[in-house]
């Protein structure tokens, strides 16, 4: 897919990783762009069209849906992380509701917009620690974890449905998020180039950073996505 001449939904469009893709995608001439935000949002290009979105939040979804026209591109960026140590089950809970299920909610209500672009896209910002568990975010590792099974899925259900399904996956990223992380960190404008770079290529996973580059291979050519081809293959049969 290429950006140009797109309408495109970035959630978590106010700041940091959001924030960059929306204006790499301005960068690369899309037609227009909705940032979901749960905050205010101002941009000074008319391109941008604030929109208020909690994506753990079904009516404001909805609304969302129904007050779009077309849209060529959903990217699913929201997204919290927490320090825990796994005894608060509420922190697994929180995560999931917006790294898991809030990108499965807004994809659900947003397919039939997509698949009549003709060539819409889902694309999930995920990271390394949905490959293996960063051990000082364990609670935000399962939330990944359960977004990359839930890509996967959906990946397979959308098969010659008119929509691809992308995953990106992040190393640290210079953001809010990941300020008390004491480790090197890509700038969010440098991920946001990286990604957008692989939607544009086509690849179902991106590795858009010095720190996830390495694991590229490694992954596509791993067991795991061995199996889910195979899986896959199975369910295109039936």
């Amino acid at each position: 897919m290429k950006i140009a001449n797109k309408t495109i939904l970035i959630t978590g469009a106010n700041r940091g990783i959001g924030e960059a893709l929306v204006n790499e995608a301005l960068r690369r001439g899309a037609k227009k762009i909705f940032a979901g935000t749960r905050g205010e949002l101002k941009h000074p290009d008319k391109r941008v069209v604030p929109l208020p979105l909690d994506v753990t939040n079904d009516s404001q979804i909805l609304r969302a849906a129904q007050g779009l026209e077309g849209l060529d591109l959903l990217v699913n960026n929201a997204g919290i992380a927490l320090y825990d140590d796994l005894t608060e089950v509420d922190a697994i809970q929180r995560q999931l509701a917006v790294n898991c299920f809030g990108a499965l909610k807004m994809s659900r209500a947003l397919l039939l917009l997509l698949r009549r672009s003709g060539e819409g896209a889902i694309l999930n910002i995920l990271s390394l620690a949905a490959i293996a568990p960063v051990p000082v975010v364990p609670a935000y590792s399962i939330s990944k974890a359960a977004a990359l099974s839930m890509t996967q899925s959906l990946r397979t259900f959308m098969a010659g449905k008119g929509v691809s399904v992308h995953a990106a996956f992040l190393g640290p990223i210079d953001t809010d998020m990941s300020r008390d992380l004491d480790v090197p960190k890509a700038s969010p404008e440098m991920a946001a180039v990286g990604i957008l770079d692989g939607l544009e290529r086509g690849e179902e996973d991106i590795f858009p950073d010095p720190a996830s580059e390495p694991v590229a291979e490694g992954f596509r050519n791993g067991v795991a996505k061995t199996l889910e081809r195979s899986f896959a293959a199975l369910a295109q049969d039936r």
